[in-house]
């Protein structure tokens, strides 16, 4: 277990009080206990660190003298606690091997897991240290990156790739069929094959179902760095920058060009062909219809209200159209009266 100043050395940040302070964990301000390390973001919740019975704690500068007890000042509490946590609790790989009821039908490095009962066919390229779970299907041609983890029961259809350090949650979907259909005059739908391809880079975590759709024609591509959360659908062809993150339930629909360092609340909505800049911030609930060529926060949702409120409300939006054309006619009125001599 490190002490402090063993934890300084490796992550910067400025001790304040016994280096030899020896921490098991992390733990948060409401829920820490000795031996453990909490952190203070917001300095709103000052007094929730004053009564915390953590061993010592992250702060900033402005908090340093929050209290008496053994701290690291750091300019970002936040990222410094995300860190620290990430080297306390390093990820769980499942011990090298096959296990024997999995069914595997390419070549593998003997650092590689794969748990019971899953799959991995022909022509797959899967790098060292990767782990695969219980029940997962990993089809032909497959390419999967060094130290990536997949959890159980996720399927990956034939010739995705998947970079280094990728992690899939359970009930995840990668390379399935876009929603590609062409409509006769009778209604009737023609399937359009889509033989494009799953492209994940490195360092990309996607939830616990969700789903990325191959592309039609071109390949649907994750950049590096990007994070989705559980029971997001990205459509075929949807391009996605490094470092952008999803939230909850949110839909992206096919050919959407994402930005780099994008962020998308939950629920929200993007429909398809469209481009989202570099940078852009979209709240939760926010259906994004056209293009957004600059950077900025955008929204749409109307947030919860009484009930009456919001009755009162609806009913003076049924009315909008009219009240245009009333505010338009006494515009053009007092103009005119502003004409006469």
């Amino acid at each position: 277990m490190p002490t402090l100043s063993e934890i300084v050395d490796r992550f910067g940040g400025r001790l304040a009080g016994d280096g030899a302070t020896i921490v098991c964990q992390v733990g948060s301000l409401a829920t820490a206990q000795a031996g453990e390390i909490a952190f203070l973001a917001n300095p709103k919740f000052k007094s929730a660190l004053m009564r915390s019975a953590a061993t010592a704690f992250i702060v900033a500068p402005s908090a340093e003298d929050a209290t008496d007890r053994p701290r690291i000042v750091t300019e970002d509490p936040y990222l410094y606690y995300a860190r620290l946590a990430q080297w306390l609790n390093p990820p769980q790989f499942g011990a090298p091997g096959i296990h024997p009821t999995a069914v595997v039908e390419s070549d593998l490095p003997p650092s590689v897991h794969v748990g019971p009962l899953s799959y991995v066919g022909p022509d797959c390229e899967i790098g060292e240290g990767v782990s695969i779970g219980p029940c997962c299907v990993i089809e032909r041609g497959t390419k999967i990156g060094a130290e990536s983890r997949i959890f159980g029961h996720v399927s990956v259809y034939s010739e995705t790739v998947i970079g280094q350090r990728c992690i899939l949650h359970s009930g995840a979907v990668l390379g399935s069929d876009g929603f590609g259909y062409a409509r006769q005059r009778d209604g009737a739908w023609i399937k359009i094959p889509q033989i494009g391809r799953t492209v994940l880079g490195d360092d990309v975590e996607v939830g616990a179902n969700t789903t990325i759709d191959r592309g039609a024609l071109d390949d649907t591509e994750i950049g590096n760095g990007v994070k989705l959360d559980n029971l997001v659908q990205i459509a075929h062809n949807v391009k996605i920058g490094d470092h952008s993150a999803m939230a909850g339930c949110v839909g992206v629909a096919g050919s959407a060009r994402i930005g780099a360092r994008v962020m998308v609340g939950g629920q929200a909505g993007i429909s398809g062909h469209l481009e989202v800049a570099d940078g852009t911030v979209v709240s939760a609930r926010t259906l994004v219809s056209k293009t957004i060529s600059e950077a900025g926060i955008f929204t749409s949702a109307m947030p919860a209200m009484p009930h009456g409120e919001w009755m009162k409300s609806a009913a003076h939006f049924r009315h909008l159209d009219a009240l245009v054309t009333r505010l338009r006619e006494l515009e053009k009125r007092i103009a005119d009266l502003e004409r006469k001599p």
